[in-house]
């Protein structure tokens, strides 16, 4: 699997990457994708939303479940990757491409973790 050095990640599989600004990328990690296997519909926040930390924001359909995905901050919905409506796959073959939102908020003090720490709590 795959954990790109650049990006911080969750203990519940997402991972964080810092844009200029104070926005964020939030996704779901190459593991996340490849527990859920077949992705096939992604319920993505709307535009203004609110997000708390460790709170719901989105949820995944896969041929297997149904999964939600917290969100890593406290802050609000920027953007929506809208692609995703028409190609939820997409997360399946590139889950660091595929974002789901992008965000501005507060990432709570040592809630994220290294890619190092990340592979170490799969383990």
């Amino acid at each position: 699997m795959n954990f790109p050095a650049n990006l911080k990640y969750t203990k519940s599989h997402e991972w964080v990457k810092n844009l200029d600004g104070g926005i964020v990328e939030i996704g779901i990690t190459d593991y996340a994708q490849k527990e859920l296997g077949d992705i096939v519909y992604v319920e993505l926040p709307q535009i203004g939303d609110a997000l708390k930390a460790d709170a719901s924001f989105a949820n995944i359909e896969s041929v297997k479940i149904v999964s939600e995905i917290f969100s890593p901050i406290t802050g609000t919905v920027k953007e929506i990757n809208a692609a995703l409506n028409d190609a939820p796959d997409s997360i399946n073959k590139s889950p660091y491409d595929a974002w789901l939102i992008r965000a501005e908020g507060k990432i709570p003090e040592g809630k994220l973790l290294t890619a190092e720490e990340y592979q170490a709590q799969l383990s």
